[in-house]
């Protein structure tokens, strides 16, 4: 059971932290912005989520956070937080990121890793806070960090048939990651009924962007490219979460 779990909740990180490389500085994005999801596994009730940002002064954060709940806290407890600060570049149409971190807790495992982007100098500091860790690794300027993708994406032209790319910088690596534009759906949840386009993230790197099932994510067929619904599939069943409150 706790291999199911363990398997469950990595794949909700996958879902959250996917993508998020940001153009907040054009519309559609409202500030702040926050969405609370409900985390379902086989039909279960297994935890809550958030995704947000925010803005403070020139800077913007942005969090992501993914708890287990009680029943599955029991006996395997997960409390998990992402959070990117970006800011404005010279360049007006993206936002580039100055830092990164990422503090887990599964079970017995735990992560607290840091990433200090200098874009400039093409140059990110690598922090593992638990073991003493400090390493720098070149990456090109154009390149994001794990929880920054997301909005970016939300910002680029999606049509059906065709695929984007963001860069992204994760598990000490560069990788670069295909999002697949499937088709246009219209999917009724308990927050509303919505006209979505369906994205599929195609993932190959390590750490959580580990590719442990293929990942579905439904956004509004709109300006605004609200994440409504979520879906991957785990050994068991699926993992889904859906959007039950927000505020955009």
């Amino acid at each position: 059971m706790k291999r199911v779990f363990k398997l469950f909740i990595s794949n909700v990180l996958i879902i959250f932290w996917v993508f998020s490389s940001i153009n907040v500085f054009a519309e559609p994005f409202k500030l702040p912005e926050k969405f609370v999801y409900e985390l379902t596994w086989t039909g279960i009730k297994a935890g809550t989520a958030t995704l947000g940002i925010t803005k403070d002064g020139e800077k913007y954060k942005i969090v992501s956070t993914a708890e287990s709940a009680d029943w599955v806290s029991f006996f395997y407890t997960v409390e998990d937080r992402a959070e990117s600060i970006i800011i404005k570049s010279d360049n007006k149409e993206w936002a580039r990121p100055v830092n990164y971190k990422l503090k887990i807790r599964e079970g017995k495992h735990r992560k607290n890793k840091e990433v200090i982007f200098n874009t400039n100098n093409k140059k990110a500091t690598y922090i593992d806070h638990l073991s003493n860790e400090k390493k720098e690794y070149d990456i090109p300027e154009s390149v994001y960090d794990p929880i920054s993708s997301f909005y970016y994406v939300r910002t680029l032209p999606l049509l059906v048939g065709e695929s984007v790319y963001v860069t992204v910088f994760d598990s000490k690596k560069i990788w670069n990651v295909e999002v697949q534009v499937l088709r246009k759906e219209k999917v009724i949840l308990p927050a509303g009924t919505f006209n979505t386009i369906l994205i599929k993230p195609i993932l190959k790197s390590e750490g959580i962007f580990s590719r442990k099932g293929d990942i579905f994510i439904w956004l509004t067929d709109d300006n605004k490219r609200l994440p409504v619904k979520m879906q991957t599939r785990v050994a068991v069943g699926s993992v889904i979460a859906t959007m039950k409150e927000g505020y955009y």
